[in-house]
């Protein structure tokens, strides 16, 4: 089996706010499927993020929405170099978002990580092919 597309349902308060703070940071909106209701980000050619209204989520799920004092996901997400890693970040918490956790150097990974305005997780990785451990 093969996933062709993967979407990231997330809930917020303001659908407006939310598109600026990721356009902000680069991200693309697929305007066909996004309303005052939610917003469809970009995120690469298969992998989008609908950020959709706490009341419009609601009618997805039977379970109530976090009220933003636990943590129910963190995403993660892979990009081209630490460069891009630590720009992504910085960009982030220059537009609100605050930081997760202080960057860490495991080698052959680097993460770095923010808490969005809405309160999602976001953790941001370079994985460094050359680093691997060769199989025996």
């Amino acid at each position: 089996m093969k996933i062709n597309q993967i979407y990231v349902n997330l809930p917020v308060k303001d659908i407006p706010k939310t598109k600026l703070f990721w356009t902000n940071l680069g991200f693309a909106v697929n305007d066909q499927i996004s309303d005052e209701r939610a917003v469809c980000i970009i995120l690469n050619d298969n992998t989008f993020v609908m950020f959709i209204t706490e009341e419009y989520f609601q009618t997805f799920s039977e379970r109530p929405v976090p009220k933003g004092d636990t943590t129910q996901v963190l995403v993660a997400i892979s990009l081209n170099s630490r460069e891009e890693v630590d720009q992504i970040v910085n960009k982030a918490v220059e537009n609100g978002a605050t930081q997760h956790e202080e960057p860490r150097d495991y080698g052959l990974m680097y993460h770095n990580s923010f808490w969005d305005i809405n309160g999602h997780g976001w953790n941001v990785t370079f994985t460094d092919i050359s680093q691997m451990p060769s199989q025996p």
